[in-house]
């Protein structure tokens, strides 16, 4: 997924517009914390610092600087969570606050794609996305909850689970029950309300979240509205999509492609060889090069045969069950929400939204909404999802 910065120009008077101050106090007993580990400041900014940070970052900040209303405090969490094993695990993620007065609401955030450690939200890493959009939106009246999901940050000895819905939806669940626990401990005034945003991967991982949070911590959570941008919440249709179809050969694509691949394959204790899936040379390639293998042709044509017609058939059970249980588009969602995708995403195809919400409105689910944007592609379409996530947001107090 591309850096947001370049988009954020055109979003911030919107922003500074929609912001709303109305909100709700409530406060519910609360045990003690069973899910917060640790906390850590890692940094506090003035709002002069963070019109000078910003507009250093990219020229094009320099005419939001007029419009930051607050300083921001920044926290890297370390929390309990499960890795895919089920197994207990250390995760970590960025907490970032305003520093004024009143109650304010939450947006979770769930990352896109990252390809190394150091981009993780708790680091705070100059021009990340955490950095940019995360110091923005809490400098304009927001708190932040920006979840790394296992593999970064603090579980950076495991590998990251790449598109696998559950341990996303608990991780980023449980990044929310320790944030809870931490802004009772800091006595920060959240007025309880509860969104979600995330586009690409962030959007498979946000569509994840919110299923969880409806269907298991309802109860926890006021959750009020859910944003989701280009994600591949399909994914059986995804995979036989991509085992029939002519596809871009982009490098950093296919590369995505092989990680989910080989991510179910070592998650479902499949454990084949390179060979079961693909043809050589690219077996030797992948074996050698996992992920980061370099493929520059239609992902379609590396397939072994049989895996194709195992795929085709649907004689290959093990593979499609595995594929299956990260589907995430066919169920009934409460909380009213949004899709948003580029109609010409050659790297996340429209389907995927599409799929969705037929299926959730076949379901009943009336507040549910498909936003094509018409002729993006999956980076173009970025700075219009921004956008009319806000202005979505702003309709939903």
């Amino acid at each position: 997924m591309k850096s947001f910065k370049h988009y954020f120009y055109y979003l911030s008077f919107a922003v500074v517009v929609l912001l709303s101050g109305c909100s709700k106090n409530s406060s519910d007993p609360t045990p003690e914390n069973q899910y917060l580990v640790s906390s850590t400041l890692v940094g506090e900014f003035s709002k002069e610092q963070l019109a000078q940070r910003i507009a250093a970052g990219d020229p094009s900040f320099s005419a939001i600087a007029p419009f930051i209303q607050n300083g921001i405090k920044v926290y890297k969490l370390v929390y309990k969570t499960k890795n895919t094993d089920g197994k207990e695990i250390q995760a970590s993620g960025a907490f970032l606050f305003p520093v004024k007065t009143g109650t304010m609401p939450m947006i979770s955030v769930q990352h896109g794609t990252i390809r190394s450690d150091q981009e993780a939200p708790s680091y705070f890493g100059a021009n990340s996305e955490a950095n940019i959009a995360g110091s923005l939106f809490a400098a304009l009246g927001y708190i932040i909850a920006y979840p790394d999901y296992i593999g970064y940050g603090a579980s950076n000895s495991v590998p990251h689970p790449y598109e696998h819905r559950a341990s996303l939806a608990s991780a980023c669940l449980d990044m929310l029950r320790a944030s809870k626990e931490f802004m009772r401990e800091q006595n920060i005034a959240w007025d309880e309300r509860l969104y979600l945003a995330g586009y690409s991967a962030g959007g498979f991982a946000t569509m994840s979240l919110q299923k969880k949070i409806e269907e298991e911590a309802s109860g926890e959570f006021n959750l009020r509205a859910s944003s989701c941008g280009a994600g591949a919440y399909d994914k059986t249709a995804f995979m036989k999509y991509l085992i029939s179809t002519k596809t871009s050969g982009n490098v950093s694509s296919n590369q995505l492609y092989l990680w989910v691949t080989l991510t179910y394959d070592r998650i479902y204790n499949l454990n084949r060889p390179t060979t079961q899936y693909f043809k050589e040379p690219w077996a030797g390639l992948i074996q050698t090069n996992k992920d980061n293998a370099t493929i520059n042709v239609s992902f379609n044509t590396i397939f072994a045969d049989a895996f194709v017609k195992g795929i085709a058939d649907g004689t290959d059970t093990a593979f499609l069950n595995a594929v299956k249980d990260n589907d995430v588009y066919d169920w009934k969602p409460n909380t009213p929400t949004r899709l948003f995708h580029g109609t010409a995403d050659q790297l996340v195809f429209y389907f995927n939204s599409e799929n969705a919400v037929k299926a959730m409105k076949a379901r009943g689910a009336t507040n549910v909404e498909l936003v094509p944007i018409n002729g993006a592609d999956h980076g173009t379409a970025v700075q219009e999802f921004l956008l009319r996530t806000y202005q979505f947001f702003n309709t939903i107090q």
